[in-house]
């Protein structure tokens, strides 16, 4: 139990790539906990449920970080943080606004052809290589990239470049300063000539879409807005949800039990992807990063304004008030109200096509793969150091058909 006052490390360290935190098992005995970010800077980590809900609906809570008081996320990157963008209400808002009408659940379902075709042709090239193959480089990231890219409509051409410049971004420690500056500068300016392109060609695509906007001049996107909104989506559009798809296909296959029960049932594969959701696999909360802007009350529990906190996504999401037994793995899991996507006004924009991605490939693996497992102990996976994300490095796997 966690009772000291003095500030633990966080994110928490994993007993393995699979796992989650052993921290976890009692975190909310406290409503909330002090701790230490990679920068250095104190914090408090908001643990329950119903907390954690609360503090990311309320207007007392700014995702402004640019203030002189502000705990960083890391020493060397400022994270989502741009001087020249408000991140809260009103002004968020509106512009978030702009960006959810290409990612509506309607419009994201009428892709599911499109992504449907684009797993087949990844697997059927995954089939006919080597074996074991790495389900990561085979599916997950070109899938992811091929997606937000088509989305926004980045050359095909373009779409390897990303890699780099995301890892960049994403660093918490992996790269400088001086590094992750000069990647910003090249995609800066990589997305600026874009933006003109389509401009002056318009296509089928998001960037064509928001740079013809033609709403009231109190809402429509300035051209920095349309700059940096473009480059966020670009940057952070598929890391994401291609770790989330490899770190899927590691958990199911490193659970023999739960595994046979989708092969035999394949109606369950969305439970099994909110559970995998809700075992957040990903790094923790740093990215859920705010500043409390007036004393707000927590379990009980003051929180002074100028105070830092975290609202601990990984801890909600393990709330025994909320989730029977949640250190169970369980695809059929019912009612499974997680927080990953988050809740409010900055609940996931993109959260609809991360579901449809994770999906479509779980699904399709299971049945186009007989015998599909892990070709390494599930222990022996590593993941990403050093960056906001945590993937795993490496997802080998192997199936009956492997000599």
């Amino acid at each position: 139990m966690m009772s000291s006052d003095e500030p633990v490390p966080y994110p928490f360290p994993r007993p393995s790539a699979l796992d989650v935190p052993a921290e976890l098992r009692d975190l909310r005995d406290r409503p909330v906990i002090p701790v230490v970010l990679p920068s250095g800077d104190r914090a408090m980590l908001v643990t329950r449920y119903e907390d954690v809900r609360s503090v990311l609906t309320n207007l007392k809570v700014s995702r402004n970080l640019n203030r002189p008081d502000a705990a960083r996320m890391t020493s060397n990157n400022k994270m989502f943080q741009d001087e020249r963008m408000d991140p809260d209400p009103p002004e968020h808002t509106r512009v978030r606004r702009l960006v959810m009408k290409a990612f509506t659940a309607t419009m994201v379902e009428n892709l599911r052809p499109k992504v449907q075709e684009l797993v087949d042709e990844l697997v059927t090239k995954m089939q006919k290589g080597p074996c074991p193959a790495d389900v990561s480089e085979a599916v997950a990231f070109p899938l992811s990239i091929r997606v937000i890219c088509d989305l926004l409509g980045v050359p095909a051409e373009d779409q390897d470049r990303f890699r780099g410049w995301t890892d960049r971004f994403l660093s918490t420690g992996k790269y400088s300063g001086p590094e992750i500056g000069a990647a910003m500068a090249e995609i800066s300016a990589y997305m600026g000539q874009l933006i003109e392109t389509r401009r002056a060609r318009p296509g089928d695509d998001l960037i064509s879409a928001l740079t013809q906007v033609h709403e009231d001049d109190d809402t429509r996107l300035s051209e920095y807005e349309l700059h940096w909104w473009c480059r966020l989506l670009l940057l952070v559009g598929y890391e994401t949800t291609a770790s989330q798809i490899g770190y899927m296909v590691a958990k199911v296959l490193a659970h023999p039990d739960q595994l046979a029960r989708l092969r035999a049932d394949l109606s369950l594969v969305p439970s099994a992807v909110e559970e995998v959701l809700r075992w957040k696999l990903l790094n923790g909360s740093l990215s859920m990063l705010r500043y409390v802007t007036e004393d707000i009350e927590v379990g009980g529990v003051t929180v002074p304004k100028g105070t830092s906190i975290i609202p601990a996504v990984e801890s909600a999401n393990w709330d025994e008030n909320v989730f029977s037994c949640p250190h169970e793995f369980d695809i059929g899991r019912a009612f499974n109200y997680h927080l990953t996507f988050s809740v409010g006004p900055h609940f996931c924009i993109g959260a609809s096509l991360a579901r449809l991605e994770m999906q479509i490939v779980l699904e399709t693996l299971l049945r186009r793969f007989h015998g599909l497992r892990l070709a390494v102990p599930a222990d022996e996976l590593g993941r990403s150091e050093g960056t906001l994300i945590g993937g795993l490095l490496r997802i080998p796997v192997e199936w009956s058909a492997c000599a």
